[in-house]
C-alpha cells in the first residue's frame, strides 16, 4: 500500500524524531526477545509518545454519526487532582503531546482552563478537538498555546441546514458565529494551527438504524468557508461506523462492490472540487483511511498484524478507563485499567504490566479485522522491522517535529 502522503500521518516517521526513537528502539529490542521461551519481563518502562485525554463525557451536541454516543452524558468526568498526577508521572516516563477529545465535548469540563495550563506548563504539546460552541473558552487560554499546539473544529458542514441535521445541538448554535469565533481566535493567536474538520457523508449511509444527512455536496463551500475565515487547513475523512457486535469502528462494512465503487466516485468527484477552490493560504488534508478509499485499498487497511504495536506509543485515558486505542475507546477488552491508571509511580506499574499483557495477548488480526486502522502502515513497518536482519542501531533519526500520535 502507498506511503500516507501527509507527513501528518506518517507515523513510522514520527517514531523516529530524535525524542522518540530510543524508546522505539528499545521496544523493538524487547519485542526480538520477547520471542525467546525464557523471557517475561514487561514492555520497556516509558509513558506512551502522546495520549488521548477525554476530560468528560458531557456533550451538548446529539450527533446520529457519532461513534462514542453509547458513552456520552454519563456524568462521569476525570478527577482534575488525579489528571495533574497523571500528567506528571507520564512526562517523567517521556509523554510528549495532548490531545483532548473524545467522549464529549472538552470544553465543557469545568477546570478546562487549568488543564490546559497545566499541560503546557509541564511543556507538552496540545491540541483541541471541539464542535465550536464554547470556542469562547479555548479563547481564554490561546495565549498559553504555541506553534506545535493546534485547535481543530468538528465542523462536518457548510451550510446551517446540514450542521443542524448533522449535529442536532441541544441548544440553538449558529455555524456562522463558531466560524467568527473560530477566526477571532485565529487572530488573536495567529501560532495556533486552525483546523476545519469535515466528515464525509454519502448517500445511503445509516448509523443505529438512522439515515444520515449527506453532506459531501457541501465539501467545496466548506473549504471557502475555512479559507475565509483564516483556518490553516481542512481535514477530510470518511464517516465511520461503530459495529453494534463488537463495538469496533468500520468503514463501508457490508457494502457491495458496485454500491461501494459508486460512492468512492462520487468522493473523490467532490474532493478534486474541494481541492480545486483551496488557495494557497489553506491545506486540504485527507486522512489515511479516506486515501484508501481513494485508492480502493480499505480492505488493506483492514489486515493487521498479530500484534498492535502502537499499544505502547498511544493510549486513551477516559472517565471510564485507559484503552490502548481511540478505535476501542469504551470497550472493556481494550481497557488496561481504571481512569487513574497513570496517576503515581505504582498505578502507572501496575498498567504497564497490563500492556504487556495486552501487547501479547490481544490478537489485532482478529480483533481489529473490520478496523480501517489509521496505524496500519506503522503496525506493519514496525512488525517487519521486528522480524528483519536489520539493526535497531540502524534505525535512520528524523529531526523532531511533530509528537501527536
Amino acid at each position: 500500500m502507498n506511503k500516507p502522503k501527509n507527513k501528518e500521518h506518517d507515523f513510522s516517521s514520527k517514531l523516529r524524531q530524535s525524542s522518540v526513537i530510543g524508546g522505539l528502539k528499545k521496544y523493538i529490542a524487547w519485542q526480538r526477545n520477547a520471542e525467546t521461551p525464557d523471557n517475561h519481563h514487561s514492555v520497556p518502562n516509558m509513558a506512551p509518545i502522546s495520549i488521548n485525554l477525554d476530560l468528560t463525557t458531557a456533550c451538548n451536541f446529539s450527533c446520529p454519526h457519532c461513534v462514542d454516543s453509547e458513552i456520552t452524558n454519563t456524568g462521569e468526568s476525570l478527577d482534575i487532582e488525579e489528571i495533574k498526577q497523571s500528567l506528571d508521572t507520564l512526562k517523567s516516563r517521556g509523554l510528549l503531546s495532548v490531545i483532548l477529545l473524545g467522549g464529549g465535548e472538552p470544553t465543557l469540563y469545568n477546570e478546562f482552563a487549568e488543564i490546559v495550563r497545566y499541560i503546557k506548563n509541564k511543556g507538552l504539546q496540545l491540541g483541541i478537538v471541539t464542535n465550536g460552541s464554547k470556542l469562547g473558552r479555548v479563547s481564554k487560554i490561546a495565549d498559553l498555546l504555541g506553534k506545535n499546539d493546534w485547535v481543530r473544529l468538528s465542523l462536518d458542514a457548510a451550510s446551517q441546514e446540514t450542521f443542524n441535521k448533522l449535529h442536532r445541538p441541544r441548544t440553538p448554535v449558529a455555524l456562522k458565529d463558531i466560524l467568527h469565533n473560530a477566526q477571532e481566535l485565529k487572530m488573536r493567536n495567529p501560532d495556533i494551527s486552525l483546523g476545519y474538520s469535515f466528515v464525509i457523508m454519502w448517500e445511503g449511509l445509516s448509523f443505529n438504524g438512522n439515515a444520515l444527512e449527506p453532506n459531501i455536496h457541501e465539501m467545496s463551500e466548506a473549504v471557502r468557508l475555512a479559507s475565509k475565515h483564516l483556518f490553516d487547513y481542512i481535514s477530510f475523512k470518511p464517516c465511520l461506523i461503530r459495529l453494534p457486535d463488537s463495538k469496533t469502528e468500520t468503514l463501508l462494512d457490508s457494502v457491495d462492490q458496485k454500491k461501494e465503487q459508486r460512492i468512492i466516485e462520487a468522493v473523490k468527484k467532490n474532493l478534486q472540487d474541494a481541492k480545486d477552490m483551496a488557495g494557497s493560504n489553506l491545506k486540504v488534508l485527507e486522512s489515511v483511511n479516506l486515501i484508501a478509499m481513494m485508492n480502493n485499498q480499505v480492505h488493506e487497511l483492514k489486515k493487521q498484524p498479530h500484534i498492535c504495536h502502537m499499544q505502547i506509543f498511544n493510549t486513551v485515558v477516559a472517565p471510564s478507563g485507559i484503552f490502548h486505542c481511540p478505535a476501542f475507546r469504551g470497550v472493556e477488552n481494550a481497557k488496561l485499567a481504571e481512569s487513574n491508571g497513570y496517576a503515581g509511580q505504582k498505578k502507572f506499574d501496575e498498567t504497564l504490566q497490563r500492556l504487556t499483557h495486552s501487547i501479547t495477548a490481544f490478537n489485532a488480526a482478529k480483533e481489529c479485522d473490520r478496523i480501517a486502522c489509521f496505524y496500519n502502515h506503522v503496525n506493519w513497518w514496525v512488525e517487519n522491522f521486528i522480524h528483519s536482519d536489520s539493526r535497531v542501531e540502524d534505525i535512520e533519526e528524523v529531526k523532531d517535529d511533530n509528537f501527536f500520535i
